[in-house]
């Protein structure tokens, strides 16, 4: 058997060694050798005039996107992406669904422009209407005669892209934007009321004549009832001197609380959402926001998702409405008890969370 053996292998093992390396390096995959390969030219949208076009779901799945030199054109972006650039486009109505990371618009001008995203820049552009969901503050430069609303849309797949694109739909800083080259004297943004933002963002639906929209074409919705993201007051003038704070913490039912909650302040009309955050919170935070160590443990849960509600009466009816919610269930909701302590709970639960979002 020995002498078998060593006749195997007797002058060939130089051979044998070759072969085995040539295979084992024949057979090495690398990761980049698995990516999916894609043409550049079809995640650009450049040099269109008077065209409606765009990208259904599924066709981009988190590309990078650019769209320039575009004129009096309807864009529609209806995915998620990992960034997206818009440059010198004018006169355009333009829908970019969820990004993950930034959005730059630079040397645009009489655009309607609706965009849910973690970073949003404007620079050199003039008479903008944004109808925005942003997860950090928004930042405009040498760029006048900006209008902000708060996002308000819904197709079927949008929640979904949303959650690819790792963004809140509650973390919107819609309102709260910083100008790095004010004027004196001057104003170069202000804000839509939610009358011209629920009319105004209806532009940016494809219209029936547009066939390569027409199977979501009726999926589409821009009113307030059914958007993705709640409509929120952000940071003009509160309607009443009462408000309440709603914290829902969370477990397996908190997101399925959270969205009923909003449901029954639509229904019932008298109340509105002022703003809205989800963030996370370690046990010390709790007990620094809710002045009590009762939330410690059920922070360690996950994220927590706060509301601020404004208007005459509206402790009350969150009280109620929170005890409705939470019946023959587990789940842990904060809600302030009187107006008196409501200011300090407001302010206590957005200061935290604004300083853990760095806005």
């Amino acid at each position: 058997m020995g002498c078998l053996f060593s006749r195997c292998n007797f002058g060939g093992r130089e051979h044998l060694e070759e072969n085995y390396e040539d295979a084992n390096e024949q057979q090495k995959v690398y990761s980049w050798d698995k990516r999916e390969k894609v043409n550049v030219q079809d995640f650009i949208i450049d040099g269109i005039k008077n065209e409606t076009v765009g990208r259904l779901p599924g066709d981009v799945n988190g590309q990078q996107i650019v769209i320039q030199n575009c004129e009096n054109c309807n864009i529609y972006i209806f995915d998620h992406t990992v960034t997206l650039t818009v440059d010198d486009c004018s006169d355009c109505n333009i829908f970019l669904g969820p990004i993950k990371t930034s959005v730059f618009i630079r040397d645009c001008k009489n655009c309607n422009i609706a965009v849910a995203c973690q970073q949003f820049r404007t620079r050199d552009c003039s008479k903008i209407n944004v109808y925005l969901c942003c997860d950090t503050q928004p930042i405009i430069e040498s760029s006048t005669g900006m209008k902000f609303g708060c996002f308000q849309y819904f197709y079927p797949e949008l929640e979904g892209q949303f959650k690819a694109a790792g963004l809140s739909v509650y973390n919107n800083n819609w309102s709260k934007i910083h100008d790095f080259t004010p004027v004196p004297g001057e104003n170069n943004y202000s804000f839509l009321t939610k009358e011209a933002n629920l009319k105004d963002v209806s532009l940016l639906v494809p219209s029936v004549s547009a066939e390569k929209f027409s199977g979501l074409q009726s999926q589409i919705s821009t009113e307030n009832d059914k958007s993705v993201v709640p409509y929120t007051l952000g940071s003009r003038r509160k309607t009443s001197d009462e408000s309440c704070l709603v914290v829902f913490f969370n477990d397996s039912s908190s997101c399925v609380r959270a969205a009923k909650f909003i449901e029954c302040l639509r229904t019932n009309g008298m109340f509105t959402l002022a703003q809205t955050k989800e963030v996370a919170m370690l046990p010390e935070d709790s007990v620094r926001v809710f002045g009590s160590d009762l939330y410690s443990n059920a922070v360690k849960q996950g994220k927590v998702i706060g509301f601020e509600v404004n208007g005459m009466g509206c402790i009350q009816f969150c009280q109620e409405t929170v005890t409705d919610l939470l019946k023959d269930s587990t789940g842990v909701a904060f809600v302030s008890q009187s107006q008196e302590v409501a200011v300090q709970n407001i302010d206590n639960f957005y200061n935290f969370a604004d300083m853990q979002m760095g806005v």
